[in-house]
C-alpha cells in the first residue's frame, strides 16, 4: 500500500520559499533601519536621518511585494505604487530648498494618498464610509486641521492643505474596509500627516523631537497598512 503523505509535511518548494525567506529579511531590516532612523532622529544626525529614511519605503515594498500571492493583485500593485511616491516624498525634497522642497514633498504624499484611495475603493462597502456615526471622528479631525492651519497658510497653501487633507482623510476611511490593521494604519498615518501639517501653518505646535514622533508614526502607519492588505490576502495566499 502507498503511503499517504500529509500536504503539510511535503517539502517547500525553493521558488515558493525563497520569497517567503526574502519578505522576513526585509521586514527585520525594516525594522532594524527604523530604530537606527528615530536614533537618528532623537540624536539630530540629519545625514544618517537622511540615508535611513531613502531606505525605508523601499524595505517595505519588498516586503509586500515578496509576500503577496503571485499573481500581485490590483491591490497590491496599486499600494506599491502608494510606497514609490511615498519614497518619492521622502527622498526628492533634498533637492530643493525653502518652501519649494516642502511643495515637493506634498506633491509626491497626495500622488501616494490618490494611489491608497484608489487601491481600497472597491473595498468602500466595508468602510466606516458607509456608517456615519464611526464617519463622524474622521470629518471632526480633517476640519479640525483645516481649521488649525488656515490661519497660518497662505491662499494656494490653504488650497493645497484642503486638498491633501480631503484625499488623507478619504485614504484612512477607505483603509478601515480593507482589515482592521490597515484601519489602525490609516488614522496613525493621518496622526503623522497632521503634525507635519500642525508644526508648518501654526506657532503652537512644537513639541520636543518632532521629528521623531512624525517618522515612528509614518513607518507604524505605512507598515500597518501594508500588514492589512497581507491580511486581506492572506486565504488566497493559503489556498
Amino acid at each position: 500500500m502507498t503511503d499517504v503523505v500529509h500536504p503539510g509535511l511535503l517539502p517547500v518548494p525553493p521558488q515558493r520559499l525563497l520569497p517567503t525567506v526574502t519578505s522576513r529579511a526585509a521586514a527585520v531590516a525594516l525594522g532594524m533601519l527604523t530604530v537606527l532612523h528615530l536614533v537618528a532622529q532623537l540624536a539630530e544626525a540629519s545625514t544618517w536621518a537622511r540615508v535611513t529614511q531613502g531606505c525605508l519605503m523601499p524595505l517595505l515594498a519588498i516586503t509586500l511585494w515578496c509576500a503577496a500571492p503571485v499573481p500581485r493583485s490590483r491591490l497590491v500593485r496599486l499600494v506599491l505604487v502608494a510606497l514609490g511616491l511615498s519614497w518619492l516624498g521622502d527622498t526628492a525634497p533634498a533637492a530643493f530648498d525653502g518652501d519649494a522642497s516642502f511643495l515637493v514633498m506634498v506633491g509626491f504624499f497626495l500622488l501616494a494618498q490618490v494611489a491608497y484611495v484608489v487601491a481600497f475603493w472597491p473595498a468602500r462597502r466595508a468602510s466606516v464610509a458607509r456608517r456615519p456615526v464611526l464617519l463622524l471622528p474622521y470629518a471632526a479631525a480633517a476640519a479640525a486641521l483645516v481649521g488649525a492651519c488656515a490661519p497660518g497658510a497662505p491662499g494656494p497653501l490653504l488650497a493645497a492643505v484642503v486638498v491633501y487633507g480631503a484625499c488623507l482623510v478619504a485614504m484612512a476611511v477607505l483603509a478601515t474596509g480593507v482589515h482592521p490593521l490597515a484601519g489602525v494604519g490609516g488614522a496613525v498615518f493621518l496622526v503623522s500627516d497632521a503634525m507635519i501639517a500642525l508644526g508648518a501653518f501654526t506657532d503652537w505646535f512644537a513639541p520636543p523631537a518632532s521629528g521623531f514622533w512624525v517618522m515612528l508614526t509614518y513607518v507604524a502607519g505605512q507598515a500597518l497598512l501594508v500588514a492589512g492588505v497581507l491580511a486581506r490576502l492572506r486565504p488566497a495566499r493559503q489556498a
